[in-house]
């Protein structure tokens, strides 16, 4: 299970003319920002991630819009593990539990939940946040990422999940959010 106290959310590269070419961008975009809005109204720790934005360009708009403003992460590896940076804010969240979204699927995703995986972090990939150019390399990755120890979620199951009970505080913005 979730839980706010040991979750976190990692947003992989959504950026530039990319974004906009995925496999369903439009449901991409229109999810991870619900899935960001409610990242924030429940507290967790948020790490967003860019891939070489001087070639690829900066987080789509209306995302970087809900992240806070000059915390990104630079990264030229496909595994963000591979970056002092991200390695760096991830021991100090103290988060052993990682939410996942983001692109490409078949390769920064893929890299970096292994990454995570293999340094003993639970991760769970948001599955209607994640995409790549092609559904199949989607699929693709979300099964070898099943295989090897990482498990799928959904924005609504997460987000209600963190919530636990319709009493919380936050119930309410949540299902806000989610209708």
């Amino acid at each position: 299970m979730l839980h706010k106290s040991t979750t976190g959310l990692i947003v992989v590269d959504i950026q530039g003319k990319l974004a906009t070419l995925v496999h369903n961008s439009d449901a991409l975009i229109s999810q991870t920002k619900k899935l960001i809005i409610g990242a924030h109204q429940l507290s967790l720790p948020i790490l967003w991630l860019e891939q070489n934005p001087t070639k690829l360009g900066p987080t789509t708009p209306c995302l970087a819009e809900c992240l806070t403003p000059n915390q990104v992460i630079e990264k030229y590896s496909f595994d963000a593990t591979g970056t002092e940076l991200f390695n760096h804010a991830v021991q100090q969240s103290g988060i052993k539990q990682w939410l996942i979204c983001g692109i490409e699927a078949h390769i920064c995703v893929y890299q970096t939940a292994i990454g995570l995986l293999q340094v003993g972090h639970q991760v769970e990939i948001v599955a209607d946040c994640v995409s790549s150019r092609s559904e199949f390399n989607k699929q693709l990755a979300l099964n070898k990422l099943l295989g090897l120890g990482a498990h799928l979620t959904s924005v609504e199951m997460c987000l209600f999940e963190l919530v636990a009970d319709c009493k919380a505080p936050e119930f309410k913005a949540i299902l806000q959010l989610i209708k």
